[in-house]
Formats: structure tokens, sequence, C-alpha cells
């Protein structure tokens, strides 16, 4: 195992100056990274075309012949290699229009040699620019079969670390591992999955003899990837909740039992029922609750949330709900004020804009015990903020908040609260349970009764006038209107020119007195923006031209049509964020997709699947397979998804196989301490090392 840990310069062929270049481009320290540098495709050379066979239709092929001549031809940037390649059947052409000079000294005219590239047409005549060459004499075996592609780039190709060379690399260090690489599963898992060995899986990952090996390997190699995450993950998971002391909710009391009789302002669908069940099932016991709800937007998230927060007042505890945004936090307030109006139940507000005088008063009322449920924003986290016996927190769009900040709210007691963060964020399946293994996952999946699908559609540019009579007749009918206009931080100020043209526009069309038009955007000052929001949550304007500052939280029902310009310019998630501001009340709501006449194939593929769909979950699938789950979820994830060979999107069976055989694991030999399990215990140890910190909540 140690010779794995070799310095990648000591390998034959590589040397100290290789050895810089493949450190700074493809982070290649050691044998072992060399090892693990996975081909990202292979190449069936069991084929051999003839010249005269040749069609432009034709992937890339492999020729057998000689070449006859060289030519030089055209000058300066135009100057090219050009050797005449023959067979039995016939001529090509192979390209040359860098490094001639190293190509012309290298061959030997008139010797067998493998031609390997991809031909294309130019003036009725086949060619292949930048081929490959083989020269076949009496010293090389020539053996057809799959080739390994490796990840290269410009500058390694530049400097001859072509991913030819790297695959020479690779084939000099395969004999290394031999005897020297540790088995990693046990011979149970192995046996009774059906895998090839470890050392196996690695020499036939790099040089399969034949597709049916190079599967089996594939499949031993992901398997083990995602298996060890699952196992740290779910161990993370044991841990915790065998460390994390908390406070039992024991019973379901009369504040509970009454607002779910008597004052539920509609029967609670299946999934929001489920949820609440988990969450009992969690709080009942004296460890802290650590759950993740994801619920579409408008599917009752802040219902729940209410209804967990009634079993801590039932238990004589404190509660709170912490927003990312001062409009979102007294909407909540609003709401859920609304909904125990009727309850002997103190609710108040904490922002930064609530008053010196207020905050006193406050402050006071929660040390004591006076306030049941505080609702605020970032304001909760000052230290000046006690609490009686705070026993539940919620957090509403988690990822708007740092771990640093969440857990300032846990030491409000003296044992960490219960945690609920929500997330209007639909999280496919595949990537909740990689990101968030560690955690429990709820997920509200169905809307509420009697909510009518926003209806959607796509528009170019050019049917702009029918947009403007579409916006006219709805305000004709009472509605609001959404214009959202996308600010991109590269290229701002050209953004925001189109911000304002667009905004000058709109209020062409909707003049003073008759219509209204309110503006925000990222550069007003903060108390502007709060103005104009109002405005138009109370009603007194028609058309809210915006930025995507409105994405998150605004809640207003009368608003039932978004248009989203340059819609083609936004992701899919923000699409189906933006959607979910409008199809609040009980009319009909409409989102209008306007993009430009010439749209790219990647941003077709977004908007149709707007149309086509509501559902906030197949949305994120979609997303995941266009973007892939680095992009998804930001940089800040990288480390979690930076996956060798596995990939969530595509591996998704191998997943679920890998979780439940981890699962089944540990809960046999929590602590692996079987003999059976001895290989798994060795590797996991330093595996677990390396990835510490990996909770996601507390």
């Amino acid at each position: 195992m140690a010779i794995l840990e070799n310095p990648i310069e000591y390998l034959k062929g590589v040397g100290p100056t290789r050895a810089e270049l493949l450190k700074k481009e493809l982070n290649i320290y050691t044998y072992s990274d060399l090892l693990h540098h996975f081909p990202f495709r292979y190449i069936d050379k069991s084929l051999i075309y003839n010249i005269s066979d040749l069609s432009e239709d034709l992937p890339y092929i492999q020729l057998r012949g000689k070449i006859i001549k060289f030519q030089e031809k055209g000058k300066f940037k135009s100057k090219r290699l050009i050797a005449h390649f023959q067979d039995d059947t016939g001529i090509i052409e192979l390209v040359w229009f860098k490094g001639a000079r190293w190509v012309k000294s290298g061959v030997k005219l008139n010797s067998d040699y493998i031609v390997f590239g991809k031909p294309s047409a130019f003036n009725n005549k086949f060619n292949i620019v930048h081929p490959e060459l083989d020269l076949l004499d009496d010293n090389v075996n020539f053996s057809p079969g799959l080739q390994a592609v490796y990840h290269s780039t410009e500058l390694l190709n530049a400097k001859g670390l072509s991913s030819r060379t790297i695959s020479k690399l690779v084939v000099t260090l395969l004999p290394h591992i031999s005897n020297n690489l540790e088995e990693n599963l046990s011979p149970d898992l192995i046996a009774k999955l059906n895998l090839p060995s470890r050392e196996k899986a690695f020499n036939d990952i790099h040089c399969p003899k034949d597709s049916k090996m190079l599967v089996r390997a594939q499949k031993r190699l992901k398997f083990e990837e995602l298996f060890f995450l699952q196992l740290h993950l779910i161990k993370l998971k044991l841990t915790r909740n065998k460390k994390s002391k908390g406070y039992p909710f024991e019973s379901l009391g009369c504040h509970f039992n009454d607002f779910y009789e008597n004052h539920l302002p509609f029967e609670l669908t299946n999934a929001q029922k489920n949820v609440l069940k988990e969450i009992r099932a969690d709080v009942k016991y004296p460890q802290q609750m650590n759950r993740l709800l994801q619920g579409d937007v408008g599917s009752g998230k802040t219902l729940v949330a209410l209804l967990s927060m009634l079993m801590a007042i039932d238990n004589n505890f404190q509660a709170c709900l912490m927003a990312p945004t001062e409009i979102l936090a007294k909407q909540h307030f609003n709401s859920i004020s609304n909904y125990l109006e009727k309850m002997n139940i103190k609710v108040k507000i904490l922002t930064g804009s609530s008053k010196t005088k207020e905050r006193r008063i406050l402050h006071a009322e929660l040390e004591d015990g006076k306030i049941d449920l505080l609702i605020g924003t970032h304001a909760l986290l000052e230290d000046k903020v006690k609490f009686s016996n705070l026993g539940l927190v919620i957090i509403d769009e988690q990822h708007r908040f740092g771990v640093a900040q969440r857990a300032k709210l846990w030491k409000k007691n003296k044992y960490p609260p219960h945690v609920l963060v929500m997330t209007a964020t639909p999280i496919p399946r595949t990537l909740s349970m990689t990101l968030y293994g560690d955690l429990d996952v709820s997920v509200i999946d169905e809307l509420p009764p009697g909510r009518k699908e926003v209806k959607t559609m796509w528009k170019s540019d050019a049917s702009r006038l029918s947009i403007i009579k579409f916006m006219r007749d709805q305000i004709t009918k009472g509605r609001q209107i959404y214009v959202v206009f996308p600010l991109i931080e590269e290229s701002e100020k050209l953004d925001y020119k189109d911000l304002m043209e667009g905004y000058n526009q709109i209020e062409r069309e909707f003049p003073l007195p008759k219509y209204q038009v309110s503006i925000v955007h990222g550069q007003m000052k903060a108390e502007d923006k709060e103005y104009e929001m109002n405005r138009f949550v109370k009603g007194v304007t028609d058309i809210m031209v915006a930025t995507t500052v409105i994405e998150v939280g605004v809640n207003v029902p009368n608003a039932s049509v978004m248009i989203i310009e340059s819609a083609e310019r936004f992701g899919l998630s923000q699409l189906h964020q933006l959607r979910g501001r409008v199809g609040r009340g009980s009319e009909q709501s409409y989102c209008m997709l306007v993009s430009g006449n010439k749209v790219s194939v990647e941003a077709k593929k977004r908007l149709q699947t707007m149309v086509d769909t509501n559902d906030g979950f197949r949305i994120s699938e979609v997303d995941l397979e266009i973007r892939g789950p680095g992009d998804m979820m930001g940089t800040k994830q990288s480390g979690v998804l930076d996956f060798k060979i596995a990939n969530i999107v595509t591996d998704n069976k191998i997943l679920q196989f890998a979780r439940n055989e981890a699962k089944m694991l540990l809960e046999e030999d929590e602590n692996l301490e079987n003999a059976d399990n001895i290989n798994i215990a060795r590797y996991y140890r330093p595996y677990a090392r390396e990835r510490n910190g990996w909770s996601r909540i507390s």
C-alpha cells in the first residue's frame, strides 16, 4: 500500500518537470492519484476501415497503411503539413496545423502505420486533421480493443502529456499495484454482489480487454466510492443521535389539539400529515432533532412549522422561526398571527427595523417566558436575545444562513433545541441522499387541495404586442403583475440598462394615472426597496418591475401573472422559484417566459420543461441532468460532490444499493469490530478523518 503514496516524479517516464505539470493541471501528486485518474471514455479500436469505405457521418475510425509523401501548404496562420496516406483501396490526406516539424522528423515514410482520427470532407476529398499515429514494426504488438481516453489540458498536450502519454504512464504504474492494493470490502460483500477484486477492477478500468470486463470494473469502483460515503453519513447520524442531548416533547397538549381540530384553515394533505408524524416521532425523545423539510413553493410548509411549534409550546418550551429577509419574516408573522388569533398564544416579531424601546420590552418578556413564539430575521442571533426555555428552532430557506450563524441559536438553551430547517428548493433524491444523508429528510410533494396549477407559456420577443394585450386584460380583471429581468453580476451594467429600458417601455405602455408601476432592484436602498414592495403587497401598484430580489418570500395572493424577460438566461430552479411567486390566490395564475428569437439547445430544454410541468422535484431532476451536481449546489459543495468515478445522475441505482448495504452493515456491526469487516474498518478510519465536519445543519 505504501508504494501508492510514492511521489509521482518517481514513476518511470515522469520526472520532476512532468510531475510539476501533473500536480498543477490534474492534482496528481502520488501513484495513488494517477491510479484514481480514471478514463472518461473508451474508443473501440477493434475495427480497421478501408479508405474507400469512408463517409462523413463516421465517428473516430482507424486506418492501416503507409505515408508515401509530405507537402507543406499555405503561409503564416494557414500554414499546414499534409501527409498522403495510402492503403490498398485509396489515398487520404492527413493534416497538421501545429507541430509540423515534430511530425515530419518522427515519421518513417513507406512504413506501416495505424492512423486514428475523425474523417471530414473538404473540396470533395477526405482528410483527417491532427490524427494519432502508431508505427507498426516488429517490436510493437498491435492489440486492437478498447482504448482508454483520459482528461488532459491544453498546457499538458502542448508539453507532450496528452491522453495517450497519460495512458502509457498508467500502464507503467499498474504492475506496481500487484499485491500492493489492500482490499477495502468484506469477502461476503464481494461475493454477494459478484464484484471483481479491487486490484482486478483497477486493472480493468484502465486496460479493459472487453466491454464486459469494463462494466464489472466500473460497477465495483462506483459501488465502493458511494458505499463509503453512505457509510460515513449514516455513522455521523448514529453518533449524533447518541451524543446530542435534547428536550423531549412528551405529549401533544391542548394547543396542538385545539388548533388541529378547530382552527385549521383547510384539511392537511397526506404529505403534510406524514411529515408531522416524522417530526412528532423525533421530538418525543431526549435527543436533538435535525430534520430538513423540503417542500415546493406553496406546499404548506408554514402550517407544518406552526403545528411543530405548538408541540413545543404544549410541553412548556418556546419556539422561534428565523427567515432570511424582513419581508418574509413579516409575512410569516402575519399569517401565523392570523392562524392563532383565537388562541391564547403570544407571538412576537423581531427584525432589524424593530425600535429600541420595543426591543427592550421584547427582550424582557422573552427572558421571562411570556413570549411563546418569536419570529424574526438575523436579529434573533444577537446576544441580547435570551429565551426562558427555547425548545425548537425553525429556519426558513436554510441555504441563506451560514452554519456559524445558525449555531448561535443552538446556544440559547442548556441543551441545543430541536432543529427543523425548511427549503422551497426541491432537491433531487440522489442529491439529497448525497448531501444530506446524515440528516433526516422530509418531503412535502403535493399541493393543498383547490390550488390551481400555474399555466406556463413560452413566447419570443416577436410576440411583444400580444403580451402587452394580455397584461392589460389581466389588470382590467383586477390582477397584479410581476415583470422580472435577469441581473447577473458579470454584466451588471448591461443588465441594469436592460432593466431600466424595460421599465421605461412598460411605463409608456401603462401610463399614469390609469396604471401604477413600481420598480425594485439590488442597487436601491433597503428602505426604498421595502417601500415599493409594500405598495405592491397592498395592491397600490399594478405592475412590479424587478430583478430576482423577489425570488424568495413575497406572498401577494392578488399577483396572478409572472412575466420573465430574457428567460433563456435563467437557470431552471430560479425560473421555478420565480413562478412560485404567483398562484397564491384562488384565481387562475399565469407565468410567461419571454426569450430571444434564437435560443440554445440547453435553454430550449429548460424553457420547455417549465411549460411541461409544475412539479418542482421533476424540474430539479432535469436541472441535475443539465447542470450536474456541483453547479446546482454551488462550488461550496464541491468537496462533497467531487466523485472520482461515480455520477449521481446516472448511478442512482448503485447509490441506493450502496446506502442499503451500508445501513445493513451498521445495524449488524455499528463499530465495524467484526473480523469479517476488518477490510472495511481499515479503509474507513482515514476516510472518516478526512471528511469530518460534514454535518449540514448543526
